[in-house]
């Protein structure tokens, strides 16, 4: 089945030159400039980082497949996503600053753990969860 929803490339693509280090030095300073320090604890910025997430789903919430994939033909929701999106990257850089984790690392083990739960060649083109696939054996 096609994906509705096809990526389109950015005017600049600083993914390709920024590092994960560089966003959070970026937002440390940030943050350092207003004196927010003292409002960040794993607590607060765990719920920051959901309430981002949430405010990223009330764009799609409701609508079918279809209705989402015709707004994102549209500039001015895609930039409301893409701010969204970036609230939310910023809570998760953050966290993982205050928390001293190296955002790679983790997403790397992460992955691994992922990739042994749901190995290709049972999971392939299925969405169970891994235990579901335990149960079918």
């Amino acid at each position: 089945m096609p994906c509705l929803f096809q990526a389109k490339a950015m005017p600049t693509d600083k993914d390709t030159s920024s590092t994960v280090a560089d966003l959070k030095a970026d937002i440390r300073q940030f943050v350092q400039e207003r004196d927010w320090e003292q409002f960040h604890n794993p607590k607060d910025l765990a719920i920051g980082l959901s309430i981002e997430a949430a405010e990223l789903l009330e764009h799609f919430r409701f609508r079918s497949d279809s209705e989402v994939a015709a707004r994102l033909q549209d500039a001015g929701f895609r930039q409301k996503i893409s701010h969204e999106l970036a609230d939310v990257l910023y809570f998760v850089l953050i966290l993982c600053d205050y928390l001293e984790l190296d955002a790679t690392t983790i997403l790397a083990e992460k992955m691994a753990i992922s990739a042994s739960r749901y190995p290709v060649h049972r999971v392939k083109g299925r969405n169970l969860k891994y235990t579901e696939y335990d149960a079918e054996e």
